[in-house]
């Protein structure tokens, strides 16, 4: 059952979809994607297809480098050590508090 306040998104996503969810231009996300930021597939004629995460992902890629004025491999390396981190989160939740889950996630 969808909410009709919320729109379900696709399995997967074009540039131009990206593009509106996360709010930029479809070139600056074949940048991100040529630099390995945002990770992409390409289908038989060429055409980009992206994970559901991706718009998150690239607004995240947008904040780091305009709110730090961090260049785009410090943002991969901050956004991996985010990414660790989460993970060693929700390991010591599970071993802290026994559950499947962490509430935040």
């Amino acid at each position: 059952m969808t909410s009709p306040l919320l729109p379900a998104l696709p399995p997967r996503m074009d540039i131009e979809m990206v593009a509106v969810a996360s709010g930029t231009h479809p070139e600056l996300i074949e940048r991100f994607v040529e630099l390995g930021l945002v990770p992409a597939r390409r289908d038989a004629g060429g055409r980009l297809w992206f994970d559901r995460g991706a718009p998150e992902l690239v607004r995240r890629i947008v904040r780091l480098h305009a709110d730090l004025s961090l260049n785009y491999a410090a943002v991969a390396l901050v956004i991996d050590l985010l990414d660790r981190i989460d993970v060693l989160e929700n390991r010591r939740w599970v071993i802290q508090f026994g559950k499947g889950t962490p509430p935040w996630t």
